[in-house]
C-alpha cells in the first residue's frame, strides 16, 4: 500500500533535448512586484551594442525565496569543493565589461 502511495505522490519530470542544451547567460536582470519576481537572462556580447533577453522566468516570492535558498545551498557545496568564488568589485550592481577587455577601436 505505501508503495502505490509514493508512486502516486511521484512527480514526472521530462527534459527535452533542445532544453536540455541549455542557454547561456551571462547577465540576469531581477525585478519584482508585490505578487511576482521576474528574471530575465542576458547574453552579452564582445562589439555588440545591443543585448537581446534569452530567456524569462517569472516566480511567485515565495519560489523566488526557494529558489534563493537552492543557489546559497549549492553555492556552499561548490565553495567547499573548490574554494571561494571570486566576489564581483563593488558588492552591489555588477560593472558590465561591454567590451570584454578588448581593445576600444578607433577611427
Amino acid at each position: 500500500m505505501d508503495d502505490n502511495k509514493e508512486k502516486k505522490n511521484q512527480l514526472n519530470i521530462e527534459l527535452k533535448e533542445d532544453v536540455a542544451l541549455g542557454t547561456y547567460s551571462n547577465l540576469a536582470i531581477i525585478t519584482h512586484s508585490t505578487s511576482e519576481f521576474v528574471v530575465d537572462f542576458i547574453r552579452i556580447m564582445p562589439g555588440m551594442p545591443k543585448a537581446n533577453v534569452q530567456s524569462r522566468i517569472i516566480l511567485t516570492p515565495e519560489h523566488a525565496k526557494r529558489l534563493m535558498q537552492a543557489l546559497k545551498d549549492n553555492i556552499d557545496k561548490y565553495e567547499s569543493l573548490h574554494g571561494p568564488i571570486k566576489d564581483l568589485e563593488g558588492g552591489g550592481s555588477p560593472n558590465i565589461p561591454l567590451n570584454f577587455g578588448a581593445p576600444t577601436a578607433q577611427a
